[in-house]
């Protein structure tokens, strides 16, 4: 960031840790940054969207995955050349700034909050909507919702080092439980054991309708759904103000990217739909789940209930995580109410973090009155609000490039590879999610929320420029 230097702390044992110049602890660990790097992109959209989209396009969802994932790397190798150009907390805002103007700053910041307010949502649902696994609708959805909101705030009221603890184990549990659903399937495939084992085979990927059952149009109609699964996966930059040391940590994380799309998307979808044929999922049902229930493992199928839970838990987690960062950011840099600068002892911005838990009881809300809609409602408006932080990312690293390659700012040691071409590519891909989502009449609701949202910010944007019209953050880098 570029604000002053915030009062250092008194707890003696984290002042070593503390920021360079934010006021934060340097308290994140390189274990528990990779599990944040992994964990971030385990959530909501694997294990409960994903039902949609394969009753939606069937294997071929396989092949979508394969090549956002692609997308995806590009962007974060995007990122990761920023990073280690200045690593900083809300580092897609104070990109923003540098590259492309205040008020791209002031957008991009206030609607990555968005996006994690809207994503905490989305995943409370979730989370409300898998405890139905033992409940049977006898305790109301939405007070499942309200229970767990609350339980998160007070959790992120702690010290990010406990944050970063909680979130490895958490991490932890989501990638044991998809690995350990791999290697029961593939022991089915070869072994033959379980009730699923008559039918299982590889050839399900093409065999009950071809790999295109549905024909590619449905297919393209799902990569809205395929990008809101990977959102969420760029948050190993907003942990970068807090990162003990950054410059190792962050490029190793990021270069988990190709092996855990690989793993726990691509691998753990081909071998479940390898041993039940896709015609069997529908939305709103976790695949993970219907898999385990098929195979005639009860118990497997409350256990993944479980994991799920907690992933869902652990996304809503890291949004208030983020929230409360972003509104810092934009508060420090004259582009949010100064309220929020405030940290506690323990180095968390309290007010910001509470302002955004506040607001995530919209949640509950959307839980009392339409509990069977609450998931689809919010998911496209997750996915335009989370996806512009990417556009972000891949303009302000095209700028710097062209920069760095003249000689105007030092070359990142750590090179976006095929850039800018790689997001020039990427660009283009998101831009063509964008018009799949125009002509989806479900997800089309968010595209025009859009424009009311930018309409907000701008005038929000001129009112705080005009009672400080000379101001810092107003003025272009």
């Amino acid at each position: 960031m570029t604000s002053a230097q915030v009062e250092k702390q008194h707890d003696g044992n984290e002042a070593e840790d503390s920021a360079s110049g934010e006021g934060y602890h340097r308290a994140l660990g390189a274990r528990q940054i990779q599990m944040i790097a992994i964990g971030g992109a385990i959530g909501t959209g694997l294990f409960l969207g994903a039902g949609k989209a394969i009753a939606k396009a069937g294997p071929s969802l396989i092949l979508a995955y394969a090549i956002a994932g692609l997308v995806i790397f590009f962007i974060m190798r995007a990122l990761g050349e920023l990073l280690m150009y200045r690593p900083v907390s809300g580092s897609f805002s104070e990109y923003a700034r540098e590259f492309v103007g205040p008020f791209a700053g002031f957008v991009t910041g206030w609607t990555y909050w968005l996006f994690w307010v809207v994503t905490g949502i989305t995943e409370v649902t979730a989370a409300a909507q898998y405890m139905s696994f033992w409940t049977h609708d006898s305790f109301p959805q939405w007070a499942y919702a309200l229970i767990f909101t609350v339980i998160l705030y007070a959790a992120n009221l702690i010290s990010v080092k406990l944050f970063g603890e909680l979130e490895f184990w958490f991490s932890m549990v989501k990638v044991t439980a998809i690995v350990g659903m791999i290697l029961i399937c593939a022991g089915i495939l070869t072994v033959g054991f379980s009730d699923a084992a008559a039918t299982a085979s590889v050839s399900n990927l093409w065999s009950d309708g071809g790999f295109f059952p549905h024909g590619i149009g449905n297919t393209l109609m799902t990569l809205q759904i395929v990008m809101f699964a990977f959102l969420a996966v760029e948050l190993v930059g907003v942990t970068a103000g807090e990162s003990k040391d950054p410059e190792k940590t962050l490029p190793k994380a990021i270069n988990t990217v190709p092996w855990r799309i690989a793993v726990f998307y691509v691998g753990a979808l081909i071998m479940i739909l390898s041993v039940i044929p896709w015609s069997n999922f529908q939305p709103g049902v976790s695949p993970f789940v219907l898999a385990f229930e098929k195979m005639g493992l009860g118990v497997g199928a409350a256990i993944v209930n479980f994991v799920v839970l907690t992933a869902a838990l652990s996304s809503c987690n890291s949004g208030m995580y983020s929230t409360g960062r972003m509104l810092r950011d934009l508060a420090q840099n004259g582009q949010g109410p100064k309220v929020f600068t405030k940290l506690t002892k323990n180095g968390t911005p309290l007010v910001g973090t509470t302002f955004s838990a506040a607001l995530m009881l919209v949640g509950v809300w959307i839980n009392y009155v339409a509990p069977g809609k609450a998931f689809d409602y919010v998911v496209s408006f997750a996915t335009i609000s989370g996806m512009w932080a990417w556009i972000m990312i891949l303009v302000c690293q095209i700028r710097y490039r062209a920069k760095s390659d003249r000689g105007e700012l030092a070359k990142s040691p750590f090179r976006a590879p095929g850039a800018p071409w790689s997001s020039w590519f990427a660009l283009l891909f998101i831009g063509m999610v964008i018009v799949m989502m125009g002509v989806d009449k479900d997800a089309r609701v968010s595209l025009y929320c859009a424009p009311l949202w930018g309409l907000v910010l701008y005038v929000s944007y001129l009112v705080l420029k005009s009672r400080n019209p000379q101001g810092a953050a107003f003025a272009k880098r």
